[in-house]
């Protein structure tokens, strides 16, 4: 086990001094991959700390994935091996200079920029305070107490049928998904369960919003899929540009567009659906992303309810809701795709372990889940509403949309006499990162974009990992440099 010098002064809150002593020692190299930290207890001693407050940068760093928590053991240093400065790792003797950029000087400038930021509105980062820690250890502990011999055997492959059960019975209630737990597939990650997705229906040409989650970009490109980029309007995904297209898979996000916070209405979602009728092919990939968290009116049911036609592939992931370490994410295949998954797959064995799905399914299954889900609704609610609240004044400049749901809003500027680059460069100078809309589009410029708030500057702030003080703050520090 490591040990800390960890100094603190009076200059910020004792768990970011913590959190980001950590940070930049594994950022610089110096906590490396695999190593022990120590324990919540034994630190808050050393430090002469609450465990809580250590707890609350550990869970920060566990959210960002600078570390993860091994169960029964403690905290461990993940691989984050690709920021670290490449001054640290390259051996000069090896490497070729490029006269243009030195990345030595890249990373050291961008390090002297997040030393300089204090308050971080990422629209990913979650809040991990009021994990229910106590909870989960209790049934990981009765879970390896009650342990027979054939829970450490290899399971089914599409998960334990117990924890898929319970799955479709989160689902039809809280989603209106339509499904038996044969149906469903469980995985480590979305990410894992796109990449099964592509052995069972082989190569496609996938269209995708011009504004979307860009790691699902990558990974289809990496399967050497055609991306054909789709207009957004005011409700989501052009159809009419999309039947332009030699597109046989969709992908979208109708509950809940990501970054945008579009919903797609009935009226769009059945164009849609209509689409993949037209062709025995064609398929749509449902991402039901952070679907949970809505605070205005009823929860909006997803597509796959609509579907009488068997045409969507629904993913959806704990990963929200619960903790990014738990890593548990579900498929739901249409019945066709059923079938070519059990001819195709059935010799891939599943990626997540059966003591996580028994937990995991005990902590859904007897109610800690929903009640768990209740208190970060109510907590992210009282967020939302703050920042909304500080974001008032902004109105004469701004136009906000997106906060209905989820757990982030858009700022979109009503003058274009700034752009988005100012902005950003800006806050930062303040202390303050927020990110740019492009940073979330496929292609240079904004030609496939036609909804009105989307086509001036854009900012994305998230919410939900910042102390009430900290948005406070942060909004006035905006507010001040925002002029």
């Amino acid at each position: 086990m490591i040990e800390l010098k960890i100094t603190l002064n009076g200059d910020e809150h004792l768990y970011e001094q913590i959190y980001n002593y950590i940070k930049n020692e594994i950022k610089k190299g110096k906590l490396l991959r695999g190593e022990r930290l120590p324990s919540t207890r034994s630190l808050a001693g050393f430090l002469n700390v609450s465990r809580t407050t250590v707890d609350m940068a550990y869970d920060q760093l566990l959210s960002e994935g600078y570390i993860e928590a091994r169960p029964q053991r403690g905290y461990f240093i993940c691989d984050v091996g690709q920021i670290v400065s490449v001054g640290n790792s390259v051996n000069s003797t090896n490497t070729t200079p490029n006269k243009h950029i030195n990345k030595s000087e890249v990373d050291a400038e961008r390090a002297e920029s997040d030393k300089k930021i204090k308050i971080d509105f990422s629209p990913r980062a979650i809040d991990m305070s009021t994990f229910p820690y106590a909870t989960w250890k209790k049934i990981t502990r009765n879970i390896l107490v009650d342990a027979r011999s054939d829970m450490f055997k290899t399971g089914d492959a599409a998960g334990d049928m117990e924890l898929r059960e319970t799955i479709a019975r989160y689902l039809m209630f809280a989603r209106g998904v339509n499904c038996r737990a044969e149906q469903i597939v469980v995985g480590a990650g979305n990410d894992y369960l796109l990449m099964l997705l592509e052995k069972i229906i082989g190569h496609r040409n996938v269209a995708m919003e011009q504004l979307t989650y860009i790691k699902a970009y990558k990974i289809f490109k990496s399967f050497g899929y055609k991306v054909n980029i789709i207009g957004i309007d005011d409700n989501a995904i052009s159809v009419n540009e999309l039947k332009s297209t030699d597109s046989n898979l969709v992908y979208a996000m109708p509950s809940h567009q990501y970054p945008t916070g579009i919903v797609m209405p009935i009226s769009r979602r059945m164009e849609l659906l209509q689409w993949a009728d037209e062709s025995e092919e064609r398929y749509i990939i449902e991402d039901d992303y952070d679907s949970e968290f809505r605070y205005r009116g009823k929860p909006v049911p997803s597509l796959q309810e609509t579907d009488a036609m068997d045409k969507v592939i629904y993913i959806g992931t704990f990963s929200k809701s619960i903790a990014p370490s738990i890593r548990v994410s579900y498929m739901v295949l249409p019945y066709r795709l059923l079938e070519m998954y059990h001819e195709k797959c059935s010799c891939y064995s599943s990626t997540v372990s059966r003591i996580d799905q028994a937990i995991l399914n005990e902590f859904i299954r007897d109610g800690y889940f929903e009640r768990h889900l209740n208190k970060m609704r109510r907590l992210y609610r009282m967020k939302h509403d703050l920042l909304l609240e500080q974001l008032e004044g902004f109105e004469d400049r701004f136009d906000i949309s997106g906060s209905d749901a989820g757990l982030h809003v858009i700022l979109s500027a009503k003058k274009n006499n700034v752009s988005e680059e100012q902005l950003t460069k800006a806050a930062a100078d303040a202390g303050v990162r927020v990110y740019p809309l492009k940073d979330y589009a496929l292609m240079d410029g904004e030609k496939h974009i036609t909804a009105s708030n989307l086509m001036r500057p854009t900012v994305i702030i998230g919410y939900a990992s910042l102390s009430t003080e900290q948005i406070i703050e942060g909004c006035k520090r905006l507010n001040k440099i925002w002029k």
